[in-house]
């Protein structure tokens, strides 16, 4: 696996780093483009970076699932994991072909992801997944059970690289993905948060 900073991935449509934070989003629109959807640099991009199964929390995701869907949010999946999960996704890419799209698990296609998404939902501890540091190095913002790498986003400090649910349950994920939402509508607060991402992976 090749592993790049966004700043030297040729992977990707767009460089970008500290220095151009804002050049993250043009990934995006590509990205969409290239997916078949609308080119929409505003509307909310998260990934689920280590597929799914039930060890990574594939409980907690079907019952935050519906809540999920009814938000205005996008969703990328890593084609792996179980088999159950991946027909759940593909039935679902199928349902809603604008807002949920499953990609190759090649470093391409993943690093790609990286440099497009505004955010991650991790629906379990994410310490020793090495998509967790992906995430952190372009500036993809984790949703997260707390875990030693990862420090909860304080708006009043402007600290934090994470939004973080302390237990595992349906609400305090749903809420925690909701706070990201209502964080990534402002431009400016987003990317601070990116920032601290990209500068903990260093």
């Amino acid at each position: 696996m090749h592993s790049f900073p966004p700043v030297s991935d040729n992977a990707i449509a767009y460089k970008y780093g500290l220095k151009n934070l804002e050049d993250k989003i043009k990934n995006k629109t590509a990205f969409q483009s290239r997916l078949g959807w609308p080119a929409e640099p505003k509307m909310a991009m998260f990934c689920l970076p280590a597929g799914m199964t039930d060890s990574l929390g594939g409980k907690l995701l079907k019952q935050v699932l519906p809540g999920l869907l009814s938000l205005p949010i996008e969703l990328v999946i890593v084609g792996k994991g179980t088999r159950e999960y991946g027909e759940q996704f593909t039935k679902l890419a199928e349902e809603k072909k604008h807002r949920i799209a499953i990609i190759p698990d090649k470093p391409d296609a993943r690093n790609a992801m990286y440099a497009s998404c505004d955010g991650a939902i991790f629906f379990s501890d994410p310490s020793g997944l090495k998509e967790l540091k992906e995430c952190l190095k372009y500036g993809v913002v984790p949703v997260s059970p707390a875990c030693k790498h990862l420090e909860p986003y304080d708006p009043i400090q402007e600290s934090g690289n994470a939004f973080i649910y302390e237990k595992t349950d349906l609400w305090n994920c749903y809420a925690a993905i909701v706070r990201a939402l209502e964080t990534q509508i402002f431009p400016f607060d987003w990317r601070t948060v990116q920032r601290h991402c990209i500068e903990s992976a260093q």
